[in-house]
């Protein structure tokens, strides 16, 4: 049954603003203050200061007002296509937790952000949300059929290997060829995560080395500012040369000269230091 903004189901909710849930579903996390949020569409709902609860299910987002209890709606995961993954960066550390997934309602797609202003365990949501949306839960039911009709066996909250929503561990089971594609997609993202800090150590590498060559540079401008002014043309070739080893060990193998450059000596040589 379709809620009155014409986006989601409703979700049924008892006297005591608790939501009904579905057979075997069951509750994991809850956040309050929870906006949810879209730029798809003017006519999206105004769903503001809600209690987002996560089952195995479904998104349930339930008025913070008793009086609105009857707008509460719920967004089923199983429509749900795809999750953003959240990137740190400077702006987040000012702007409250969110997250962003797609939907797929009526053959149309629109991506939903769920923005937290109030209290919760948002560190623990964000995983047991991926965890639930690639178990799929749903796509079984106790003693009954699946999703697509077939028969499967009973399930207990203790389930062995031959079935049911929950391994051993506690974490939610991985169903048929869409789990296998969800765990695809969560060693792709592993992969990323490992080339970023296998470069991040390159590029530390990289900056020590140019340290070791200021060093070196630095020592001998002062070496060179004690020497006597007399010394010899050998001597002052063999420290060009000494100088030009140095540069190459870094990658400039043509280095910016003040004869080749003039006045944009300075300018072509941070460049040339910029792009190592």
């Amino acid at each position: 049954m379709a809620s009155s903004n014409n986006f989601f189901p409703s979700a049924s909710v008892t006297s005591s603003g608790r939501p009904v849930f579905l057979p075997n579903e069951i509750e994991c996390q809850l956040l309050s203050a929870v906006d949810l949020e879209s730029d798809d569409g003017p006519s999206f709902p105004s769903l503001k200061s809600g209690l987002l609860i996560l089952t195995t299910h479904r998104l349930i987002w339930i008025p913070s007002n008793s009086s609105a209890h009857s707008n509460a709606i719920a967004i089923p995961l199983s429509l749900i296509t795809h999750i953003f993954s959240s990137k740190k960066s400077i702006k987040s550390i000012f702007h409250s937790p969110r997250i962003r997934f797609q939907v797929s309602l009526n053959s149309k797609s629109l991506v939903v952000t769920v923005v937290a202003r109030g209290k919760g365990d948002w560190d623990g949501f964000l995983p047991k949300f991926w965890e639930n949306w690639r178990g799929r839960a749903w796509e079984t039911s106790a003693g009954g059929s699946t999703a697509d009709g077939s028969v499967t066996t009973s399930i207990s909250g203790t389930s062995s290997n031959s079935g049911g929503f929950y391994l051993n561990d506690g974490s939610v089971r991985m169903v048929g060829l869409a789990g296998i594609l969800r765990k695809e997609q969560e060693m792709w993202e592993s992969t990323d995560k490992s080339l970023q800090e296998a470069f991040q150590d390159l590029n530390a590498l990289m900056a020590k080395e140019m340290v070791m060559l200021a060093e070196k540079m630095r020592q001998k401008l002062l070496s060179g500012s004690n020497s006597e002014t007399n010394a010899g043309n050998n001597e002052e070739m063999g420290s060009k040369e000494e100088m030009q080893d140095w540069l190459l060990s870094v990658g400039i193998i043509s280095p910016v000269t003040k004869e080749s450059a003039g006045a944009l000596y300075h300018q072509q040589l941070s460049r040339q230091y910029d792009a190592i």
